[in-house]
């Protein structure tokens, strides 16, 4: 399914947030073995490259751009994102709540979130709800992203040892619409990342993903990722 494909796309553009406000302006690129997000893949099961340019104040507000390629197997060849946000720490707690909006040059694919997390210590909680779809008035296209979809997460990591570390996330994507054939695709999943930091050379990061069928992308995924900002 095309909506499943597009649950690929947030992912990589959200991870980095918490660290945009520490510095003013940016740069990181990327590499994956396999792009996956909440689950799924999104370039069938092929590697991407990505790269992006991050703005970020000292009061907490940033901005920024990301882009990578993508394979629906169909026009839509390429992902380009865009975001904006506040982060920042009340007491033993951090909070980041941001705009995302995501365009797929060639397809009607495009779509928005408002986006808000809570952290304390290793632990994050958060929710992404869909504000706005191009496919919400396109009847044909039933099966994609809409209004009102909503995505939970909780994550945490851990330093097991210097420059290594290890994490977890399960997540829940509900579905608002049911699709063409009445049938709820809501599904969970659950991915483990062990990241070794590599200092000038970047961050490397082994990855085993699983999620449910009701995902239509049940198979468990292994991969691996390259990533260094400057």
């Amino acid at each position: 399914m095309k909506q499943n494909k597009l649950a690929v796309a947030v992912g990589a553009a959200v991870l980095g947030l918490s660290s945009v406000a520490q510095a003013e302006l940016s740069a990181n690129i990327g590499a994956t073995s396999n792009y996956v997000w909440r689950g799924v893949t999104q370039t069938d099961d092929q590697a991407a490259i990505s790269g992006g340019l991050d703005y970020g104040h000292e009061s907490g507000f940033y901005v920024g751009t990301w882009a990578s390629n993508v394979d629906f197997g169909d026009d839509a060849t390429a992902e380009v994102d865009l975001y904006g946000g506040f982060s920042g720490s009340a007491g033993d707690f951090g909070y980041d709540v941001g705009v995302f909006y995501y365009m797929y040059p060639g397809e009607n694919y495009d779509f928005a979130e408002l986006g808000a997390s809570l952290s304390y210590g290793p632990v994050t909680g958060g929710i992404n709800y869909n504000i706005w779809s191009d496919t919400d008035d396109d009847a044909a296209s039933n099966d994609l992203f809409i209004e009102g979809d909503i995505y939970y997460y909780l994550s945490a990591g851990f330093e097991v040892a210097p420059t290594w570390t290890v994490g977890g996330t399960i997540g829940y994507f509900d579905f608002d619409d049911d699709g063409a054939l009445g049938v709820d695709t809501s599904y969970k999943h659950i991915q483990i990342d062990i990241g070794k930091s590599a200092g000038d050379f970047g961050d490397f990061t082994f990855s085993v993903s699983k999620a449910d069928k009701e995902s239509g992308d049940d198979d468990a995924k292994v991969f691996v990722s390259w990533a260094k900002s400057f």
